[in-house]
């Protein structure tokens, strides 16, 4: 009987498994918007990239992960942890820290497999569909019609907005790099690598660039606890638990609903409110990527 009811418990877990990770996911959008308050973006970062370095490096020690067997192979991960982590990361709270609302961050750097689909066959060879090019087209009008909205309003820099363009091209150039270069990495010490080369890159930029001054406020420590353990870690484990068990179908689709929770968690919070043209450019978004994906 205690068996069964284990295996219940395993069964409905495994099934909220996947909505679990893209409400975690979204949270990092929220938690760059709730700790930038008190320390610089870069600064911000370059704290959050040393505690996850330390603390990957530590579980790959522990658990005898294995390392790349070539430098070169350590160089490919390297390069690929500074696209998606210090390109991406690095836009997307700096896009936060000039005023622009994390959910239209969240949306602008959503539509990268909208991007990654428009690369793919010309970088990779992969063959784009039809009904990929018509999802491709309707997720960037939708972007359009959001970022103008807040452009008319006022809302954000065009510094800012900028920076989560670069944080989308620098996550879908990633994420090309490492499928192309980094085949049969190992999670725990590809990371551990990953976010040491992007903790040297923010060591270098942020005292170049700001004051480094850090509020160690309630606040503050709360929002890098978070970014660390939940999201740097904590997410990402979750996200290939779900693809080792089969799952990974569901995330696919369950992922392009973040920008849209991450908007209402933002409302919810901060007070970030949509107009009828945003709000219409999102579900335009949203459905454009599904369709990519679908076609995919």
């Amino acid at each position: 009987m205690a068996q069964q009811v284990a295996g219940e418990v395993r069964s409905d877990w495994v099934r909220v498994m996947p909505a679990v990770f893209v409400l975690l996911w979204s949270t990092g959008f929220i938690g760059a918007k709730f700790g930038l308050p008190y320390a610089e973006p870069f600064t911000f970062l370059l704290l959050r990239m040393l505690a996850v370095a330390a603390l990957l490096g530590l579980v790959a020690l522990v658990t005898r992960a294995p390392w790349p067997r070539s430098w070169r192979l350590a160089g490919h991960i390297a390069v690929a942890g500074l696209l998606v982590h210090a390109v991406y990361l690095g836009g997307v709270f700096f896009a936060i820290s000039q005023k622009v609302p994390a959910g239209i961050t969240s949306l602008i750097v959503g539509i990268q497999p909208l991007l990654t689909a428009a690369l793919s066959g010309w970088l990779l060879g992969e063959r784009v569909s039809a009904r990929q090019w018509g999802g491709l087209l309707l997720g960037l009008v939708g972007v359009g019609l959001v970022v103008s909205e807040k452009i008319t309003a006022g809302t954000g820099s065009a510094f800012g907005l900028g920076a989560a363009v670069a944080a989308l091209v620098g996550i879908t150039l990633g994420t090309l790099y490492q499928k192309r270069h980094c085949t049969g990495m190992d999670l725990r010490t590809g990371a551990t690598i990953q976010y040491a080369a992007t903790a040297v890159a923010f060591a270098v930029i942020a005292p170049l660039t700001e004051s480094m001054r850090v509020q160690w406020t309630g606040e503050f420590v709360f929002a890098l606890t978070w970014l660390t353990l939940v999201l740097s870690v904590g997410a990402i484990f979750l996200l290939f638990a779900l693809i080792r068990r089969g799952a990974a179908a569901r995330v696919a689709s369950l992922f392009y609903l973040t920008p849209p929770v991450t908007a209402v968690v933002a409302w919810a919070m901060f007070d970030e409110r949509l107009g009828a043209v945003a709000l219409a450019g999102m579900a335009m978004t949203v459905v454009g990527v599904a369709l990519v994906n679908r076609s995919a």
